[in-house]
């Protein structure tokens, strides 16, 4: 499995942890940014990441940044992102079970590293139930069609 990475500077250690923990499990990942704990930008690297998922070059995108919600915003901006904040281990199953969610989002000062790296399995492991869940987001489609133009 292929996993596109990318923090600000407050989501950077735990970014750290999970791209440890993803690389023990065999994935392949790639880290977009950022490398240091200097101040920085979070929508830059939710827009890394999330046009390498929207490209298909990545199956999945987690981001993090210190509550999970601006960095998920950004990253929801661009067309045919679902990216989800999840803070419990069953929003993160029912993100990808119901949403098909591509972008897992996470805040470092909300979520412990066991925590997080719960939800980050359960998130990865998680397949998308299809049926009327998929004409839902065919809906969501729709709207990101009127408005992103």
């Amino acid at each position: 499995m292929k996993i596109a990475l990318g923090s600000d500077h407050a989501g950077l250690p735990l970014k750290k942890e999970i791209i440890e923990h993803l690389q023990n499990k065999g994935m392949e990942i790639k880290d977009f940014g950022t490398y240091t704990e200097a101040s920085c930008d979070y929508p830059e690297f939710a827009l890394k990441v999330a046009e390498e998922v929207t490209a298909q070059n990545y199956e999945f995108g987690i981001l993090v940044c210190g509550t999970g919600i601006g960095i998920s915003i950004a990253a929801n901006k661009v067309p045919g992102i679902r990216a989800a904040v999840c803070g419990d281990t069953f929003s993160a199953h029912a993100c990808r079970q119901h949403n098909n969610a591509n972008i897992l989002a996470l805040g470092q000062r909300v979520v412990g590293v066991g925590l997080a790296l719960d939800i980050v399995d359960i998130f990865l492991e998680t397949e998308f139930e299809g049926d009327r869940h998929q004409r839902r987001i065919d809906k969501i489609s729709e709207i990101e069609k009127k408005y992103c133009k």
